[in-house]
């Protein structure tokens, strides 16, 4: 068995706190544009994707769950070490990094476009990405108990935008969701699968569980945050549907913010610019915790200080950030992206439970025989 991470009880976290944690790392910059690609694949039976993926989710925690119980007290980056070996191990783990990495990249870049095409087209991208970078520095730095604590304030702080869909039912007819299961099931799992991008950041449950007090605890918080994000991304599709006619949904990329544009009260005209600023607030979780997984993927493979990591990570992302400029720059990094990440975080943990079953029945019967003789 691989050796148990040495943690100081200052570093550990309350089970409960995991609800906060899933569900902050799921809600993200994919929520303001999921439904044209989704609706591209299934069409009006989006909806049903949607819930599938959310449903998969859930099976695959039960995965990932079930073979960190085996190890008891190591992340995944310990665990690869000990079943693969040393270097097939470190080998899993540096793809495993360059994974958290992207996807920090790749949440950071949609953001920022956002940011320019709805309030700021003027602005620089560098000033904009050094901006963020310092924030999530600033996070960072604090230590996990920081990073948890942003996760659970920018849920707290951003739950009155939920409400805001309500306001685009009074256009919204039902019948564009009829008829129900038109489409077959290939485009409907198709669909499902398109909504890796937008549904990933559970997976961070893989190195953060070492640092939760009570483990036996973990289930209910992690499949309650689960159920959450699949409830809010289900809603927002049907209302999407319902709403948008199926030209405009196919041609709409930010079609949550567009949602928004519409809405106006007498001491606020422009809604959407007030829910572009906010999404800092929830997309700041993903950000924070994408970075610290790669930072504890990182000390696994080389001695390598916080400071001196999150430093060299930040500038190799500014200048990321200044090289991917266009859309479909953009676009292309996120379809790559996510068509690994979904045999990353849907297809390997379902694989990797069983083999860690198997590592674990021989090393308990190797044990068992030198007791023996």
């Amino acid at each position: 068995m691989a050796k148990p991470i040495q943690l100081s009880p200052k570093d550990m976290i309350n089970a409960y706190l995991l609800f906060f944690v899933v569900h902050g790392a799921q809600i993200g910059v994919g929520i303001q544009g999921f439904q044209r690609i989704i609706y591209q694949d299934a069409r009006q039976d989006a909806w049903i994707s949607v819930l599938l993926a959310g449903i998969a989710t859930h099976l695959v925690t039960f995965c990932m769950i079930k073979t960190l119980e085996i190890y008891g007290s190591d992340d995944l980056y310990g665990i690869q070490i000990d079943i693969f070996g040393k270097w097939i191990g470190n080998f899993l783990n540096a793809i495993y990094v360059i994974y958290c990495s992207v996807a920090f990249f790749s949440v950071l870049r949609n953001y920022i476009e956002v940011i320019q095409a709805w309030i700021f087209p003027s602005i620089e991208t560098w000033f904009l990405s050094a901006t963020l970078l310092i924030i999530i520095i600033y996070a960072f730095t604090g230590g996990l108990r920081v990073i948890v604590g942003v996760s659970f304030f920018s849920i707290i702080l951003s739950l009155w935008i939920l409400p805001m869909l309500v306001f685009p039912m009074e256009y919204a007819t039902v019948d564009s969701l009829l008829p129900i299961l038109e489409n077959d099931i290939r485009s409907i799992l198709k669909g499902a699968q398109s909504m890796t991008f937008t549904i990933i950041g559970f997976e961070i449950l893989n190195v953060i569980y070492p640092f939760v007090k009570d483990k036996k605890k973990i289930r209910k918080p992690v499949h309650l945050g689960l159920l959450v994000t699949t409830i809010i991304y289900l809603a927002v599709m049907l209302v999407s549907i319902a709403y948008y006619s199926e030209g405009k949904l196919l041609k709409t990329i930010w079609a949550t913010l567009t949602l928004f544009s519409f809405i106006s009260f007498p001491f606020m005209e422009r809604f959407e610019f007030v829910a572009v600023c906010f999404w800092m607030l929830i997309i700041l979780p993903n950000l924070c915790l994408y970075l610290w997984a790669a930072y504890r993927g990182a000390i696994r493979l080389f001695p390598i200080s916080e400071k001196t990591f999150v430093w060299l990570f930040s500038f190799i992302v500014l200048i990321g950030t200044l090289l991917v400029q266009t859309r479909t720059q953009i676009n292309t990094i996120n379809t790559v992206f996510g068509q690994i990440a979904f045999y990353v975080i849907f297809v390997y943990p379902i694989l990797l439970w069983p083999i860690a079953r198997l590592k674990k029945n021989f090393t308990s019967k190797k044990v068992k025989k030198n007791e023996q003789t």
